[in-house]
């Protein structure tokens, strides 16, 4: 029989392995880099990536299928201020572009809204 401790423990390493398994999103966060994935069977064009409301960064276009890594240096104001990941953190990543068909295409990571913004500030 096993005692409440190993079940715990059990309980907790299925679900570390459920987590793991998932398919990551389209839009996420690691090592200070944002990564967006077009996960769709279609081009998209005019691709903006805004952080924090105020910062941007962006492709032209993005195949179907393909991944757009940026660090977050990389990102600014329309006043020409970089983003400081050592100032501050990021709570919203939003991403914007029209897909091959015209159709609008709005991605969005929201930390608040998720409770994740303190666990990710280094």
């Amino acid at each position: 029989m096993l005692t409440r401790s190993y079940r715990m423990v059990a309980l907790v390493a299925v679900g570390l392995s459920a987590a793991c398994s998932t398919r990551p999103g389209p839009v996420s966060i690691a090592d200070n880099t944002v990564v967006v994935q077009n996960q769709t069977s279609r081009d998209w064009r005019n691709v903006v990536v805004t952080v924090n409301d105020h910062f941007r960064g962006g492709a032209p276009t993005m195949a179907a299928g393909s991944r757009l890594a940026a660090p977050l240096s990389q990102f600014q104001t329309a006043f020409g201020q970089r983003f400081d990941a050592v100032r501050q953190g990021v709570f919203k990543i939003e991403v914007t572009a029209t897909d091959s068909s015209g159709e609008p295409v709005k991605l969005e990571l929201d930390f608040k809204k998720r409770g994740l913004a303190e666990s990710l500030r280094q």
